[in-house]
């Protein structure tokens, strides 16, 4: 035990408990009838995370089966929760689980960076030959499928930001890219004509006409944005935001949680928050370059990147950069799911560090 104590990244754990307290306080304050749930999923998380910190999982990765078989279980739970799922929100994309939910796309996340990650650990050499690069395409293509089907469009993107991640980081040459890119460009073309409903196509559009449609399609992030215009350095004070306590901020506990930190607290949180995500990062990539192994290292930077596409897409929907597409901040927002899948990473994340130690 005391070898774990001491090789525990203290400074990657403290952020992530910061923000989780964060998220506790605001719930309390907020919309305390989720407080006490929240608390739950974030103690199942720390328990998960360390329970696999105590286990050498590492063998379990070099048996194709094993990687093979934790992929396809979760894409076949998101296939039957396409078609046997209630709607709910107009989506199919939650399993009730009694007074629980449970949402198998998070799930998917963790089983494809696993495998993205064996998969490039051992061809990342060859990253740049078309079969390997269609072949994790298509990794990323059969769940993503399901995902749009439910439809998910913030979760499909960031199930593909981890292919893309990976494909950045595996050394692949500027010239092939770009043939990505191009090729990304005309995808999403064709996207944009046959694929997106008319609501998703308006909040994209919405980015660029921010005060069209105050309230509806832009409603959201002007409450957002005024919410976190108000707050002043030091904020309003606890159960004092005016925007998230009177309801005119939609979703404080989840895609606007942020804002409505911020609103209460004050942007001295804002930086706070900040400081906390980038040091969380920050260690997360120094113990995958540090890992004695590429599988190690490419786990640690896919985790990253997940987290960091979560972090990108919440704050930008807060602050109108990017669409509002209910994409989770990572530790800070309400969800068993997304929180339990956040605690698993930052569980191999912590593994890699202390089984190279």
């Amino acid at each position: 035990m005391s070898f774990f104590i001491k090789n525990f990244d203290w400074k990657l754990n403290g952020a992530v408990l910061f923000l989780s307290f964060l998220s506790l306080l605001s719930l309390f304050s907020t919309k305390p009838g989720l407080f006490y749930k929240q608390l739950l999923w974030i103690i199942i998380g720390i328990s998960t995370a360390f329970l696999i910190t105590q286990i050498d999982w590492r063998s379990l990765v070099n048996y194709k089966g094993v990687v093979w078989g934790f992929y396809l279980f979760t894409v076949s739970l998101l296939a039957l929760t396409l078609f046997l799922a209630p709607k709910i929100r107009g989506a199919r994309s939650w399993i009730p689980l009694g007074s629980f939910q449970l949402q198998p796309s998070e799930f998917v996340k963790i089983a494809l960076i696993i495998f993205l990650a064996n998969f490039f650990s051992k061809r990342h050499k060859g990253i740049a030959l078309v079969s390997n690069l269609i072949y994790s395409f298509a990794l990323f293509l059969l769940p993503a499928a399901f995902i749009m089907a439910q439809p998910d469009f913030g979760s499909a993107l960031l199930v593909f930001s981890i292919w893309f991640g990976f494909v950045l980081v595996s050394g692949i040459r500027y010239k092939h890219l770009a043939i990505i890119i191009v090729t990304l460009l005309v995808v999403a073309g064709l996207m944009w004509s046959f694929a997106l409903k008319d609501y998703q196509k308006e909040r994209i559009t919405g980015l660029f006409f921010s005060q069209r449609d105050a309230l509806g399609i832009n409603y959201n992030v002007i409450q957002s944005k005024i919410a976190i215009g108000s707050a002043g350095f030091f904020g309003k004070g606890f159960k004092q935001g005016s925007q998230a306590q009177l309801g005119f901020l939609p979703e404080a506990q989840t895609d606007f949680i942020f804002a409505a930190i911020v609103e209460e607290w004050g942007l001295i949180s804002a930086f706070l928050i900040f400081a906390a995500f980038l040091l969380m990062i920050l260690h997360i990539v120094k113990i995958g370059l540090d890992a004695d192994n590429n599988f190690g290292k490419f786990l640690c930077l896919g985790s990253a990147i997940l987290f960091l596409a979560n972090f990108l897409f919440n704050i930008g929907s807060n602050i109108a950069l990017t669409p509002v597409i209910g994409v989770p901040f990572p530790f800070l927002s309400y969800g068993g799911s997304h929180i339990i899948t956040d605690f698993i990473l930052i569980g191999f994340v912590q593994a890699v560090k202390i089984r190279r130690a």
